[in-house]
């Protein structure tokens, strides 16, 4: 039987009040079919209409305004670059998603007599995906705070634009700031804040799994006592980690094109970045971190104790004349044996803390950077940064 077959019905991404329209507004399928159509049908919603409304408005281009619409790069980052990257990011977690709790049974990590501890989790937890009220209250907090506050007073550039100008310390939205911050903005940051609230689905899911006995083995060559597979989950999140870096350079290229900042100034806001999205993505998997310890301390101690007996007879044998005389020392599984018992002895002492390694850390850091990267040009000419990378490689 494959895995998919025995795996328990879990996905952070199929349900809720959104979902379910979709399906019948037929922009995806029961398994998230159909990404495509997604992909084109939200970002045009949101980002072609501001297009329409700034040509009507004379504010698509041209020198009368500071920022028009067509050279608007945090505008374009949103609609066309992080909006498709939070909607692959979630047929790929739902993908990898129901593989990876599948896991916890077939290792037979989940004792039988917690079988029904597991599954409450899981219904818990599905129960939170499809909650009407919670959906209601993003709705709530994307118009109340993300529009109305974050947007008008502090992320709108003070300088005349396409979608308004901003006026002791409020913006004054034209046709086109209208339908931005009624439609478009409230799209991007309802399927934005979701992913939010579905990290906290997850977290809360997995420190109810932690609190059952697992059935962890401290010689897993995985060195996280079998739950190394975790990082699958990890790994699947990249996409939304683009789409949040994408977000914010597109924030900070219009500050450095537009109000005359730096690169060099943004130094807090990129370390933010990091930290945040780290902690959103890893530290979920962080509860598992007092069984891990207990299992590699426990197994510390077993096989400890364990080596102690096999070294002293394996001594008292070849070295004490314990052992029969004619019993050749070439070929005696006792070497193996020894060697055996060593390498279990060094995995255990290797074992992680956490179901992820460093590696792992470095990769999303880079991945959440990544987007920032090309505004290093507004620093460095593309020439001379081709001649210096020349200079070192050759």
């Amino acid at each position: 039987m494959k895995l998919e077959d025995n795996a328990p019905d879990f996905s952070l991404i199929l349900g809720g009040p959104l979902y379910q329209l979709m399906r019948r507004a037929h922009l995806t399928g029961d398994a998230l079919e159909l990404v495509t159509r997604r992909l084109v049908v939200l970002s045009l919603a949101a980002w072609l209409p501001l297009l329409l409304l700034s040509v009507a408005e004379g504010r698509a281009w041209g020198d009368e305004i500071r920022l028009p619409f067509l050279f608007d790069a945090d505008v374009h980052a949103r609609f066309l670059l992080a909006l498709p990257l939070l909607i692959v990011a979630e047929l790929v977690v739902h993908q990898r998603m129901r593989r990876v709790i599948g896991t916890f049974l077939t290792r037979n990590l989940i004792p039988d007599a917690a079988r029904g501890k597991f599954d409450a989790a899981i219904a818990g937890a599905m129960r939170l995906r499809n909650s009407i009220t919670a959906e209601l209250l993003l709705i709530a907090f994307v118009y109340g705070v993300g529009v109305l506050l974050v947007w008008r007073t502090h992320t709108a550039i003070d300088a005349t634009t396409w979608y308004g100008r901003s006026s002791g310390g409020q913006l004054q939205p034209t046709w086109a700031g209208w339908w931005f911050g009624c439609v478009s903005l409230p799209i991007f940051q309802f399927i934005l804040i979701r992913w939010y609230f579905r990290l906290f689905i997850w977290a809360r899911f997995l420190w109810q799994v932690s609190r059952i006995d697992l059935q962890l083995v401290p010689t897993h060559p995985d060195r996280a006592g079998g739950l190394g597979f975790l990082q699958v989950i990890t790994q699947a999140f990249a996409p939304l980690l683009a789409g949040q870096g994408v977000l914010l350079a597109g924030v900070m290229a219009n500050k450095i094109f537009y109000t005359g900042a730096k690169l060099t100034d943004f130094k807090m806001e990129l370390v933010a970045q990091v930290t945040v999205m780290l902690f959103f993505v890893l530290a979920p998997l962080l509860v598992f971190v007092p069984v891990m310890a207990r299992t590699r301390r426990q197994g510390l101690a077993e096989y400890g104790g364990l080596a102690q007996r096999y070294v002293r007879e394996f001594d008292h044998k070849w070295l004490r004349g314990g052992g029969p005389d004619e019993e050749p020392l070439v070929g005696s599984a006792d070497i193996q044996s020894l060697a055996d018992l060593g390498n279990s002895f060094q995995v255990i002492k290797e074992m992680r803390m956490v179901p992820f390694g460093k590696d792992m850390i470095v990769l999303l850091a880079l991945i959440s950077l990544a987007p920032v990267g090309p505004l290093v040009l507004t620093m460095i000419p593309l020439g001379e940064l081709l001649d210096r990378f020349l200079q070192v490689v050759m």
